[in-house]
């Protein structure tokens, strides 16, 4: 990601429709720590075009503090109308094959109960992320968070 893709990506994230307010402040700010802290480690963004160079989707991961080789996919939103093109699936495999050469053993991604992420849901299952916790009521009263976590092949994967 550089510094031109940043007003696409604002765009994706407040057209996705998952996220209020306070998420796309949060998102954006790290897309700012990002762009803004050469020299940060803790953040991580890509971003995947579509075939005339325009931003289609973006994705924000790092190492989880405190851990040896577990990561964390703290963000990922494609176009609404670019769902289902393969972008979000294209961001996370290469997330897994950086994180692989850096050594990472774990991601974990969590998200939201709610029905309106049933498709992030089936889209975490569907890339082999299993679901490891669910904290009920944890965002709210009947939303509940979910952590799902993929092991890596070669790295601890145990599979």
């Amino acid at each position: 990601m550089v510094a031109a893709d940043r007003s696409a990506v604002a765009g994706i994230i407040s057209r996705v429709g998952n996220f209020n307010q306070a998420e796309i402040d949060c998102a954006l700010e790290l897309v700012g720590v990002y762009l803004n802290d050469p020299h940060q480690k803790d953040y991580h963004l890509l971003v995947a075009e579509k075939p005339d160079g325009a931003v289609g989707a973006y994705a924000c991961w790092g190492p989880t503090p405190l851990t040896t080789g577990t990561y964390d996919l703290y963000w990922i939103a494609t176009d609404p109308c670019l769902q289902g093109q393969g972008l979000g699936q294209a961001l996370v495999g290469e997330i897994e094959r950086r994180v692989r050469a850096a050594g990472g053993r774990l991601i974990l991604v969590e998200t939201s109960s709610k029905d309106s992420y049933a498709a992030t849901i089936d889209f975490y299952r569907r890339l082999g992320y299993r679901e490891e916790a669910r904290i009920r009521d944890f965002y709210d009263v009947g939303d509940d968070r979910l952590v799902f976590a993929k092991r890596l092949a070669g790295q601890g994967a145990g599979e």
